[in-house]
């Protein structure tokens, strides 16, 4: 079993920045690509960015490339996203996810184990 925790949401202006972390605990190695998602209110759970095992590779969704910054640390087992130039239109609970399979997924089915959400709101 794998065990993800999100922290470091919270509130910001419009324009400010914010950085969540996702710290993975039980059976986890480091062969996992690790990936954000977040749900706004009424909305479904999208994808944001992905990294693969390595951190040699990453995606982003348009809504968010050139704002945002998916990192990982293999050592400390734990996986960041760094979100600059806030819009309102970001606020939603982020959740993190762990992917076993092969592959790069955009899909949230695809992937394994999640974490329980950090709620990031921007004000206007």
């Amino acid at each position: 079993q794998v065990q993800l925790v999100e922290s470091g949401g919270g509130l910001v202006q419009a324009g400010g920045s914010l950085s969540v972390s996702c710290a993975a605990s039980g059976r986890i190695s480091s062969n996992y690509a690790m990936a954000w998602f977040r749900q706004a209110p009424g909305k479904k759970r999208e994808f944001v960015a992905l990294v693969n095992w390595s951190g040699a590779r990453s995606e982003y969704a348009d809504s968010v490339k050139g704002r945002f910054t998916i990192s990982r640390d293999n050592a400390k087992n734990t996986v960041y996203l760094q979100m600059n130039s806030l819009k309102p239109e970001d606020t939603a609970v982020y959740y993190c996810a762990a992917d076993l399979g092969l592959g790069i997924h955009y899909d949230p089915y695809e992937y394994n184990y999640w974490g329980q959400g950090t709620q990031v709101t921007v004000s206007s």
